[in-house]
């Protein structure tokens, strides 16, 4: 995952498919879309500040409280975690989810990240 613009490439999709999900009404579809899209950022810290703020906007937009208190908390730690090298790889940034916790890759995506490693 050594390659930021095409990783940049790959958060901008998802960015794109979660605003097309929103627009549609797929709450589930927004979601997994952001969800890919932190996955995706987690090396990157502009682009992964940039999801958070887009997983908080849409939080807003839904009136859901645990949703948005997740990504303010998470405005301090992402920097921390790029900064000492601390990733929880394949965590989803969801408030469900410990902001700590490593979680797999969905095969489709790690497919996806490691196409861009080579």
């Amino acid at each position: 995952m050594s390659n930021p613009p095409n990783l940049t490439r790959i958060v901008a999709d998802e960015l794109a498919g979660h605003a097309r999900a929103r627009n549609a009404g797929d709450v589930a579809g927004a979601r997994r879309a952001l969800e890919r899209a932190h996955i995706a950022s987690q090396l990157l810290l502009r682009p992964h500040m940039r999801v958070h703020a887009a997983m908080l906007a849409y939080a807003v937009r839904l009136r859901q409280p645990r949703e948005i208190v997740g990504p303010l908390a998470k405005f301090v730690l992402a920097p921390l975690g790029a900064i000492t090298g601390r990733i929880p790889w394949g965590n989803t940034g969801r408030s469900n989810v410990s902001a700590f916790q490593p979680m797999p890759i969905q095969p489709e995506l790690a497919v996806q990240l490691n196409d861009e490693a080579e």
